[in-house]
C-alpha cells in the first residue's frame, strides 16, 4: 500500500480522501507537478510522478518505548495454549493470526502473538496520553498489560480476528492502519448527490482493508447520470500503483468520469503485481489485475446503459456488489457487505430475485440484504421471499435510534443520528462509522468476580481501538464524539446447559453496570467522550473456534459432529495433522485444497440448534437484547419451512417490539437424513465420535515453515462474510 510523505504548507488545501477538486486532473505521468514518495505493501519505498492527486491523509505510528517486562514473557514461553475443540483451534490460530516474525524467519506461537497483541495496545495508550500531555505511569501500565496478557493467552477474553491479526504488527506500528482494527462500517448514500462517488470509494478502501460495510439506497434518483464526456482526453493514461489506494484511485476516476461527465480514462495495468505474488503487509498472495479490469469493465457496462437516467436504487447495488466481487476475487481477501432497502420497494425486493434480474446472479451473492422495516408493518409478502431463500433480514432502525437496551429507562435517542449498521448487524451506525467488537466467554470462568475482572481488560482493548485515527476525516469526526465499541459474548449456549438462564441474565445485569462504570474511568483517564454504546453480541466464528465456545448466542448443529475444514495443498500442516491420524482427502470443489475432518464435541448434553424453535431463538436474542446489548443482537434464526414459515410472520409482529434486528435462514435439511459430499458440518453421535477420536494422536506444528498467515474475515463470522464463491460461505477458506 502506497503512503504519501509529502509536506504541504499552510496555504496548501488538506488532502481529503472525498475531494471534488480532482475534476481537471490528467492522468498523464510523462510531466508531473510533483513527486510523491510511496510505501508498497512490503514496506519498502517506491516512487510515482503521477498527477493525480492522493486520496488519503498520512497516518503514520510513532516509535514507543512499551514493551512487556522479559521475565514475565519467558514465563509463558514454554505454557502451552489451551486451544478449543481439539485441534480445530490451533489451526485457525495458525493458519489465520499467527504471522511471520522478520527477526527469525519463523511464525509466531501463540505466547508471541499475545504479547505482539498488548505490546501494541498499551503502545496506542501511551501515544495518546503523550501526545496529549497526560500523565503515563509505567509501573501501572506494566502491572496492567500483564493482566491483559494473561486473560487473553488463558482465553477468557479475545480480540477481534482483525485485532489478532493486526495490533502491534507493521500494519498499526509503521503504516497507522488503525482501521484495520476496526470490524465493521456502515456508509449511507443519502447525501450522494454531493459527491456521487463517494460511498462506494469508502465501500471499496474499507473492503479492502478487510472491513464490511453496509450501505443503503436512499440515494437512489438524487442525481442523473451524465455519462462520459466526448471530449478527446488524448493520449492521458493513468497508470495504477501496486496499491489498495492505487485501485481505489482508479475505480474513482471511472466513476466520476461517469457522474460528472469526464472524459474516459485510459488505464495502464502493468505495475500491478502478478497474480500469486505474495502480499507480505497483509498477508495472501495477488490476484493479478484481472479482477480490477473486470470492475471496470462491468463499471462501464451498468453506466453506459443508465447514461442519462435517475441513478437506481439497482444501480447502486449492483455497483457495490461488483467492488465486493472484486475484492474477494482469488480468495485473496475476504470481505462483507449488506444493502438496506425500504421494504416497500418491488425494485429492492426482487434483487435477489434472478428471475427478473438475471444479470444479478454473477455478483448478487457478495451481500446480504435486509430491509428497514416499520413497526407495525405487515410482514405477509416478506415472509413468503424468506421462506423461499431466506431473505431479506429486519433492520428495526426506529428501535435502533430510540434504544439503548431494549427496556423503557433507555429509550433515550442516543442514536438519533444513526443510519444503519454492519453486515451482521449487532451494531447500529451513522454513515462512514467505524466499530470495533472484542469477545468474552463467560462459560471459560469460575465466578462471576473472574469473569467481571475479564471485562475490564476486554473493554480497555475495544476503548483503545477508538484512539486510532483512520484515513477517512469523516470516519474519524465521527469516531471522535461516538467512540462506539461492541463488547461481546460467546459460548452462550454453553453457558445456559451448565449454569442456566438465570445465572446468565444476573452475569449479563452485574456485567452491563461495570462495564458503564470502567466507560467513565477510562474515558476520564484517556480525556474522551464516554461510549455512546458499549456492548452488543457478535455473531463469532474463528475467533470463538480458538476459545472452544460456541459462536454468539447460537446453539451447535450437534452435541457431536464432524467439521470439515479446507487447507491448501502446500500447507506444512497438513503432513503432521496426517501423521496424527486425521482423515484427509483432496477437495472436489477446488483442486488446490484438501479437506481435513476434525471430530467436535461441542459441550457435555448441549441441544443442538435443531431442536431449537424459531420462538425460542426469538426469545433468547430479546432476552440479550433486555438485559445485555445496548447495540444489537446478531441473531440468525433458523426455522423449517414447512411446519414453521407460516408462523414467521406471526412472530415478527410479537418481537418488533424487542429486538433491533433479526435474519433467518430456511433448514431444508431438518427432517432429512441425506449427507452431501464434503459438508462443513456434519452431525455424529457419541460412539462414533470416540471411534473416529481414540487413535487420533498428538499434533506437532513446531516444524513448520513459515507462512504468512490469510487475513481473516472482518468479522471472523460464517453467517455474513463474503468469500470468491458463493457455496463456500459455510468454509474456513
Amino acid at each position: 500500500m502506497f503512503r504519501l510523505k509529502r509536506f504541504i504548507n499552510n496555504n496548501s488545501s488538506s488532502l481529503n480522501l472525498f475531494n471534488n477538486s480532482i475534476q481537471h486532473v490528467k492522468y498523464s505521468t510523462s510531466s508531473s507537478s510533483f513527486n510523491n514518495l510511496l510505501l508498497n505493501d512490503d514496506g519498502n519505498e517506491i516512487k510515482s510522478n503521477s498527477s493525480y492527486s492522493s486520496l488519503f491523509l498520512t497516518n503514520k505510528g510513532k516509535n514507543t518505548d512499551f514493551k512487556l517486562n522479559d521475565q514475565f514473557i519467558e514465563e509463558y514461553r514454554k505454557k502451552k495454549a489451551k486451544f478449543g475443540f481439539g485441534i480445530l483451534g490451533e489451526i485457525v490460530y495458525r493458519r489465520t493470526y499467527s504471522r511471520v516474525k522478520p527477526d527469525t524467519n519463523t511464525n509466531e506461537k501463540w505466547y508471541e502473538t499475545v504479547e505482539r497483541v498488548v505490546n501494541g495496545t498499551y503502545n496506542m495508550q501511551k501515544r495518546w496520553i503523550e501526545s496529549h500531555g497526560l500523565s503515563w505511569n509505567d509501573t501501572k501500565a506494566q502491572s496492567s498489560a500483564q493482566e491483559m496478557y494473561r486473560k487473553i493467552f488463558e482465553m477468557k477474553f479475545l480480540p477481534p480476528g482483525r485485532g489478532l491479526w493486526a495490533m502491534g504488527s507493521p500494519i498499526t506500528e509503521k503504516k497507522g492502519l488503525y482501521a484495520a482494527l476496526n470490524n465493521c462500517a456502515f456508509v449511507s448514500t443519502m447525501d450522494m448527490k454531493d459527491n456521487p462517488t463517494k460511498p462506494f470509494i469508502f465501500l471499496m478502501d474499507a473492503s479492502m482493508l478487510g472491513v464490511g460495510v453496509g450501505f443503503d439506497c436512499r440515494g437512489a434518483n438524487s442525481f442523473i447520470i451524465k455519462g462520459q464526456s466526448k471530449r478527446n482526453c488524448g493520449d492521458e493514461m493513468f497508470i495504477i500503483p501496486d496499491s489498495r489506494e492505487g485501485w481505489v484511485q482508479s475505480v474513482q476516476i471511472l466513476l466520476d468520469s461517469y457522474f460528472l461527465n469526464k472524459p474516459k480514462p485510459q488505464f495502464d495495468y502493468s505495475k500491478i503485481r502478478k497474480k500469486g505474488e505474495p502480499i507480505k503487509g497483509f498477508g495472501g498472495v495477488c490476484s493479478g489485475y484481472q479482477p480490477l479490469q473486470e470492475l471496470h469493465y462491468d463499471i462501464s457496462n451498468i453506466l453506459d446503459e443508465s447514461t442519462g437516467k435517475p441513478i437506481s436504487i439497482t444501480n447502486i447495488v449492483d455497483l457495490m456488489n461488483l467492488i465486493g466481487k472484486c475484492v474477494v476475487s482469488g480468495s485473496v481477501r475476504q470481505s462483507a457487505e449488506i444493502a438496506f432497502g425500504d421494504p416497500n420497494s418491488t425494485e429492492y425486493i426482487n434483487l435477489k430475485n434472478y428471475k427478473a434480474n438475471p444479470h444479478r446472479q454473477a455478483f448478487g451473492w457478495t451481500s446480504n440484504n435486509s430491509v428497514f422495516a416499520e413497526i407495525g408493518m405487515e410482514y405477509d409478502k416478506i415472509c413468503e421471499r424468506i421462506i423461499e431463500n431466506g431473505e431479506p433480514g429486519f433492520a428495526f432502525l426506529e428501535n435502533m435510534k430510540s434504544y439503548s437496551r431494549m427496556i423503557p429507562s433507555e429509550k433515550d435517542f442516543k442514536d438519533s443520528k444513526a443510519l444503519g449498521g454492519n453486515p451482521c448487524l449487532e451494531q447500529t451506525l451513522e454513515s462512514y462509522e467505524l466499530c470495533c467488537l472484542v469477545e468474552t466467554f463467560p462459560n471459560n470462568h469460575d465466578s462471576l468476580e473472574e469473569y467481571l475482572s475479564t471485562l475490564k481488560y476486554a473493554f480497555l482493548y475495544s476503548k483503545t481501538v477508538t484512539l486510532g485515527a483512520t484515513q477517512w476525516p469523516d470516519t474519524n469526526r465521527v469516531l471522535l464524539r461516538n467512540r462506539r465499541i461492541g463488547c461481546s459474548m460467546s459460548g452462550i449456549a454453553q453457558f445456559i446447559q451448565e449454569k442456566g438462564l438465570n445465572e446468565l441474565r444476573e452475569w449479563c445485569l452485574k456485567g452491563y453496570d461495570y462495564v458503564t462504570e470502567l466507560d467513565n474511568i477510562y474515558s476520564d483517564w484517556l480525556a474522551i467522550p464516554k461510549s455512546i454504546k458499549k456492548t452488543s453480541i457478535k455473531p463469532s466464528g474463528t475467533v470463538s473456534l480458538l476459545a472452544g465456545a460456541t459462536p454468539g448466542m447460537h446453539y451447535p448443529i450437534s452435541e457431536y459432529y464432524i467439521r470439515r475444514i479446507r487447507i491448501h495443498k502446500g500447507s506444512d500442516l497438513l503432513p503432521e495433522l496426517k501423521h496424527a491420524g486425521y482423515h484427509i482427502e483432496e477437495a472436489l470443489d477446488n483442486v488446490n485444497n484438501m479437506v481435513v475432518e476434525i471430530p467436535i464435541h461441542s459441550g457435555k448434553n448441549i441441544r443442538s440448534a435443531n431442536s431449537i424453535s424459531i420462538w425460542e431463538q426469538l426469545s433468547l436474542a430479546a432476552f440479550l437484547q433486555k438485559h445485555w446489548a445496548d447495540n444489537q443482537v446478531s441473531s440468525t434464526v433458523s426455522f423449517n419451512p414447512a411446519t414453521e414459515g407460516p408462523q414467521l410472520k406471526h412472530a415478527l409482529n410479537y418481537f418488533q417490539y424487542q429486538l433491533k434486528g433479526v435474519s433467518f435462514l430456511p433448514n431444508t435439511d431438518l427432517n432429512s437424513k441425506t449427507i452431501y459430499t464434503q459438508m462443513p458440518y456434519e452431525p455424529i453421535d457419541e460412539e462414533k465420535y470416540k471411534e473416529l477420536t481414540k487413535n487420533l494422536k498428538p499434533v506437532s506444528f513446531e516444524n513448520s515453515r513459515p507462512t504468512e498467515p490469510e487475513p481473516d474475515k472482518y468479522c471472523d463470522s460464517n453467517n455474513c462474510t463474503v468469500l470468491s464463491q458463493p457455496n463456500n460461505l459455510n468454509n474456513l477458506e
